[in-house]
């Protein structure tokens, strides 16, 4: 994993559970870090007041500093919506993000920030609600169709580093079309690894994955409504890290009439939470 991270903040407190986190993978993975503030709304008339970036920004570079942290930091006018995005496409990178600290008659009306960020970053997302360092327990999500791939490997090589167990998590939903993959997964949804359908593939490719780099893995299987059911688990599980894979990029019908089940569960976790979408080779 080549890609440094970029962590953005705008000054709101809840933030720094992200720059927290962010610092801990950079010293685990030895990634350097840009720092991104972005004032938002400035008014030209309180430019010499005190602005809540300076605080976030003082407070980071002492960690930084004191965690040995190759840093830099910028600084970008506009909305945290539309300035993140666009700084990302620049680089290679993981973007780590907090909560915005959004009003809420705006979620209401506009919806929560990360779900718009993640419609809009191509890069893996790494969004930290609260910090829990190191991680212990890591949930991985897999769908079977490839998906997860990339957040798999990510989540693996911070596992490495804080020798982490791994959970592989496929929730098996209620079945609408009768074809035969479908009803094998049905049939057998508690001993899919011993399955020959494709996600029954990719469990078995994860778990030798894990292993062959000697961490401790497992298999769990759930049935029932997809977002439900792995906020079950990571509730149940008290896991420290949940990473998943996004088709989003994959068909763009698609996100007209479905669920985004990253946001859905992005939305509601309360561990961080790293995402990366699709890649087609």
């Amino acid at each position: 994993m080549k890609s440094n991270l970029l962590i953005a903040t705008n000054g709101f407190a809840g933030t720094w559970s992200s720059i927290e986190y962010g610092a801990w993978v950079a010293v685990s993975l030895e990634k350097k870090v840009v720092l991104l503030g972005v004032t938002e709304s400035p008014n030209p008339a309180a430019i010499d007041d005190h602005h809540p970036l300076e605080d976030v920004f003082e407070r980071a570079v002492a960690l930084f500093q004191q965690q040995n942290v190759e840093y830099s930091l910028e600084v970008e006018n506009g909305g945290a919506e539309e300035v993140i995005p666009r700084r990302a496409e620049k680089t290679d990178c993981i973007v780590v993000l907090g909560p915005l600290g959004r009003p809420q008659i705006r979620r209401m009306l506009m919806g929560r920030s990360i779900r718009v960020l993640m419609e809009q970053i191509k890069q893996p997302i790494l969004y930290v609600p609260h910090s829990r360092i190191p991680p212990r327990k890591i949930l991985i999500c897999v769908g079977g169709l490839g998906y997860e791939v990339t957040a798999e490997h990510i989540a693996m090589q911070i596992a490495l580093k804080s020798r982490a167990e791994l959970t592989l998590l496929h929730i098996v939903p209620p079945i609408d079309l009768n074809y035969p993959t479908a009803k094998t997964v049905g049939d057998h949804w508690q001993n899919l690894t011993e399955t020959d359908t494709p996600v029954g593939k990719s469990l078995r490719l994860g778990l030798s994955a894990a292993h062959s780099n000697g961490l401790t893995a497992r298999v769990k299987t759930r049935q029932g409504d997809v977002v439900e059911e792995i906020l079950a688990e990571v509730k149940e599980g008290d896991y420290d890290l949940l990473c998943m894979g996004s088709p989003y990029s994959v068909n763009a019908l698609r996100q007209f009439y479905a669920t985004n089940v990253t946001a859905e569960v992005a939305e509601n976790a309360h561990c961080p939470v790293l995402t990366a979408r699709f890649k087609r080779e």
